[in-house]
C-alpha cells in the first residue's frame, strides 16, 4: 500500500525485465481457447475494483470522478471523454486517525504522515462502545464517505477494510506502527478492534443504505515495515494476533445481525507471504475467514499458482485486493494481471489507487495540496481494455498463455479475449477457437478496440477490421499494445 514496497519485492516488475519462468512471448504463438467447465476451474468472474482512501480523503464528493471509475458511461474529463472504467468493487478503508484528546492522550503522528493520507476514525475514544454514545463521531471521514455512497449509487459492492486500529489501541498511540515494526495493536483491544469493524458495518447498513458486502481486519499484517516514523497508516500483527482478532471479528459481526457477511483475510504483500500465512493460521481462524486476499506487489514473481490451490483446498474464494506500480505505460499492469488470470485465478482484481499524486502509480494524476486533478495515463485506458469487457457473471477460460485472457459470457454467446504485447515489434497470434462447438461471429467480423502505449499510440480505439477465417482468428499485435476482441456467435 506504499510506493517502496514494489522497489523491495523480489522479481519485481516488468520495467526491470524480470518476466517469471512461464511467460511465453507473443511471437508466432498459436493461442487455443479452452470453453470446458471443468479445464482450469478459472471460476466465475467478480469483478474490477479499487481502494478509496487517499484520493477520496480529497476529491470524493466529485460525481464525475463516481462516474469515470463506477460507471461504463463515456463521461466529460477536462477536455477529454472517458470511456468509464465500470468498476464495480470500492474498498472503503476505516480510519485509524483522530485529533482529539482524551483524558491527556492524543494520536501521535509521524512527520513523514501527510494530512491528506490521515483517515479520520468513527469511534472517538474507549469510554463506551454503544454507537449512539458521545464516543462515537458519526460525521467523520465525510468525503471518502461520500465517495463510498456514490460509488455504491452506482451498483458497486462495498468492502470495508483496515490499515491499522484507531490509534488510541496502539501500543505507542502511533497509528503508522511500532518503533520495531513489530505488533503494534495492544492486547486488551483485540477484542475493541473488532468491536470497532462490525460497529461500523452494522451502522453503514443501517443508517447509510451501504451494506458491506464483506470486511478484512488487516492490511499487510505480515510485513515490518510498518514502523512509527512511517508515511502512512499500517501496523504489524502477528499469527497469534490475527487469530484472535479474526475470532472475534466473527463473533462481533454475528452478534449485530451480520452472521451472512464474510470475512476477508489477510491482504498479505505478496503471493509467498500470503501462502505462509495462511499455512500458520490455526483451524479455528481459518474457519472464519470467508475469502483469502492477498496483494499483487510481487510483480512477476511468486508462487500464484500455489496459492490458488491453497484457497482451493479450503474451498475459500480468492482475490487479488490491492496492486498497482510506477510504469504509467500500463505494460508491466496489464503482463502481471495476465499472470494473475491465468496462474492465481483470483474471482477479483482491485488496483490501489486509481488517482494518485505519483503520475506512474495512478491512471489519473491529481494533486492533493489543490485537490486538482490532472492527466490521464495510458495506464488508465489499458484498464479499460480489461475493465470495460470482462465483465462480473462472465466464466474466466484457460489460455495456456500467459500473455492472453479469456472470458465467455455464456448468456450472449460472446468470448471476450484480452491479448497484451509488451515487446518493442509487432508480433502475430492465432487464436484457435476449435474446442468450441460453434463459432460463427457476426457475419465473420470481430470487433476489437486497441491501446498503444508508445506517446503517439491509439487509446481505447474501437476497431471493426478483423474477419474470423473458420474458428481461427489471425491478428497482428502491435508493439507495446493491449488489445481486445469479442468473438459472438460461439458455443460450448
Amino acid at each position: 500500500m506504499h510506493r517502496r514496497k514494489l522497489l523491495a519485492a523480489a522479481g519485481g516488475a516488468l520495467a526491470s525485465g524480470a518476466l517469471g519462468p512461464r511467460v511465453a512471448r507473443a511471437a508466432d504463438a498459436t493461442v487455443a481457447v479452452d470453453p470446458r467447465p471443468d479445464f482450469g476451474r478459472h471460476g466465475t468472474w467478480e469483478g474490477w475494483g479499487a481502494s478509496l482512501s487517499w484520493w477520496a480523503n480529497v476529491l470524493g464528493d466529485r460525481d464525475e470522478i463516481s462516474d469515470v471509475l463506477f460507471t461504463t458511461a463515456d463521461t466529460p474529463y477536462q477536455d477529454l471523454t472517458l470511456p468509464g472504467l465500470g468498476l464495480n468493487i470500492a474498498r472503503y478503508n476505516l480510519g485509524a486517525c483522530r485529533w482529539d484528546t482524551v483524558q491527556g492522550s492524543a494520536m501521535v503522528v509521524s512527520a513523514q504522515f501527510p494530512k491528506y493520507k490521515q483517515i479520520e476514525g468513527y469511534w472517538r475514544d474507549w469510554f463506551s462502545e454503544d454507537p449512539a454514545s458521545a464516543s462515537w463521531d458519526w460525521s467523520a471521514d465525510p468525503r471518502q464517505r461520500a465517495a463510498m455512497v456514490k460509488a455504491h449509487a452506482r451498483g458497486a459492492r462495498i468492502e470495508l477494510f483496515s490499515v491499522s486500529p484507531l490509534w488510541w489501541m496502539c501500543v505507542n498511540h502511533c497509528p503508522s506502527g511500532a518503533p520495531d515494526g513489530g505488533d503494534n495493536l495492544q492486547s486488551w483491544n483485540y477484542r475493541q478492534h473488532a468491536v470497532y469493524i462490525a460497529t461500523v458495518a452494522a451502522y453503514a447498513a443501517e443508517h447509510w443504505g451501504v451494506p458491506f458486502s464483506s470486511v478484512e481486519a488487516f492490511n499487510e499484517p505480515t510485513s515490518t515495515w510498518w514502523k512509527a516514523n512511517g508515511g502512512q497508516e499500517g501496523c504489524h500483527m502477528s499469527t497469534a494476533v490475527q487469530e484472535a482478532v479474526l475470532g472475534h471479528l466473527r463473533t462481533e459481526l454475528d452478534t449485530r445481525g451480520l452472521r451472512g457477511t464474510p470475512i476477508s483475510a489477510s491482504d498479505v504483500f505478496s503471493y509467498d507471504e500470503a501462502i505462509a500465512n495462511w499455512q500458520s493460521l490455526d483451524a479455528t481462524a481459518r474457519a472464519a475467514v470467508g475469502r483469502l486476499t492477498v496483494h499483487g506487489y510481487q510483480g512477476s514473481s511468486g508462487d500464484r499458482n500455489g496459492l490458488y490451490q491453497q484457497a482451493r483446498s479450503a474451498d475459500k474464494g480468492l482475490w487479488n485486493s490491492e496492486t498497482g506500480d510506477g510504469d504509467s505505460t500500463g505494460l508491466t499492469t496489464a503482463t502481471n494481471l495476465c499472470l494473475d488470470l491465468n496462474r492465481l485465478h483470483p474471482t477479483a482484481y482491485c488496483y490501489w489507487q486509481p488517482l494518485d499524486t505519483a503520475t506512474g502509480w495512478g491512471p489519473i494524476f491529481y494533486d492533493p495540496d489543490t485537490a486538482r486533478t490532472g492527466s490521464v495515463q495510458p495506464k488508465y485506458y489499458v484498464l479499460a481494455q480489461f475493465t470495460r469487457h470482462i465483465r462480473p457473471g462472465m466464466r474466466m477460460l484457460a489460455t495456456g498463455s500467459d500473455t492472453v485472457v479469456a472470458a465467455l459470457d455464456a448468456a450472449a454467446h460472446r468470448l471476450v479475449v484480452v491479448a497484451v504485447n509488451a515487446t518493442a515489434s509487432a508480433q502475430p497470434l492465432t487464436l484457435d477457437l476449435s474446442l468450441f462447438t460453434t463459432v460463427t461471429g457476426q457475419s465473420g467480423t470481430v470487433p476489437r478496440w486497441s491501446t498503444v502505449t508508445t506517446p503517439a499510440g491509439e487509446r481505447y480505439a474501437a476497431h471493426r477490421d478483423t474477419t474470423l477465417d473458420g474458428k481461427r482468428l489471425r491478428l497482428t499485435l502491435e508493439a507495446q499494445s493491449v488489445q481486445t476482441f469479442h468473438i459472438d456467435g460461439v458455443e460450448v
